[in-house]
């Protein structure tokens, strides 16, 4: 566990996805991010410190969830594109 100065703006899934871009191995288990106070604490190799402190600096984490795509919103009520032009004939 390796302990940072937290972010002004935390997303901790963008944040996993950026360390994992920078070749810092973090995985997405619930307690591989947490917070304790004002320290952003990972869990990571002694040896990715130092990169992962460069990338916890440069986040800027959006606090506003991401808008769902076409595919994502036509699986809730069980379509897909394709079975949806199969449908109507396209």
């Amino acid at each position: 566990m390796q302990t940072f100065t937290l972010p002004t703006n935390l997303n901790g899934a963008e944040l996993r996805a950026e360390l994992n871009a920078a070749g810092v191995a973090i995985d997405n288990a619930y307690d591989s991010v947490a917070v304790d106070s004002n320290e952003l604490i990972l869990k990571i190799a002694d040896k990715d410190k130092a990169k992962a402190e460069a990338v916890v600096a440069a986040h800027n984490g959006t606090t506003i969830a991401p808008e769902p795509t076409i595919d994502e919103k036509l699986a809730t009520v069980g379509l897909s594109i394709s079975s949806l032009k199969s449908a109507l004939g396209i």
